[in-house]
């Protein structure tokens, strides 16, 4: 009978002790999950920085080409203003705010004196750099989701993930414009 008594707790404690394993696990990858997301935060927050200094650089150059800037200038508020955990309006605003950006870029081929400015071509270089890092951020939000959805998605995370509140983190995908394959003349 004690022999019973005892794998009975033997049991009792291997099964908390998983249970214990198993939840900072869900913890720790829904963790992963948000300190990918803040890098993000982190590199939109650095990009939107430039903006202005960008902007002051180009009107000098180009003032007929206002609508572009103002453009650029009313995304990066739009971005500022957004709530820090809707993702997915933040990602759609930066993506507007790329394309204002690439705009800018082609400013430079127009004005060959902005394209031959220091200045400009550092901040350009900055931004180039930021948009690299937040495309790097992405992928790495995306890997850490990917991670965390397995885990609350299979067995035993389907069971316990429900009781603890674990919810589905939703992927940033790439919007449709950016997926079409480029149209090419010549």
């Amino acid at each position: 009978m004690l022999w019973i008594i005892l794998i009975a707790i033997l049991l009792a404690a291997v099964v908390v002790i998983g249970y214990i394993g198993f939840y900072n696990g869900l913890v720790r990858s829904r963790n992963w999950t948000d300190e990918a997301w803040s890098q993000i935060d982190v590199q939109m927050k650095r990009r939107n920085d430039l903006i202005p200094n960008l902007v002051e650089t180009v009107k000098g150059y180009a003032k007929h080409e206002q609508s572009t800037l103002e453009n650029v200038i009313t995304k990066r508020n739009q971005l500022v203003q957004v709530p820090s955990d809707d993702h997915q309006q933040a990602m759609a605003v930066s993506n507007q705010l790329t394309a204002g950006l690439k705009d800018i870029f082609a400013l430079s081929e127009s004005y060959p004196d902005l394209k031959a400015n220091q200045q400009f071509g550092q901040l350009l270089d900055e931004l180039t750099n930021s948009e690299n890092k937040i495309a790097y951020a992405r992928q790495l939000y995306n890997s850490s989701a990917v991670n965390y959805n397995n885990k609350i998605q299979t067995f035993p995370g389907n069971i316990l993930a429900p009781v603890h509140n674990f919810q589905k983190i939703n992927y940033l995908e790439t919007p449709e414009a950016e997926k079409a394959t480029p149209k090419v003349s010549f």
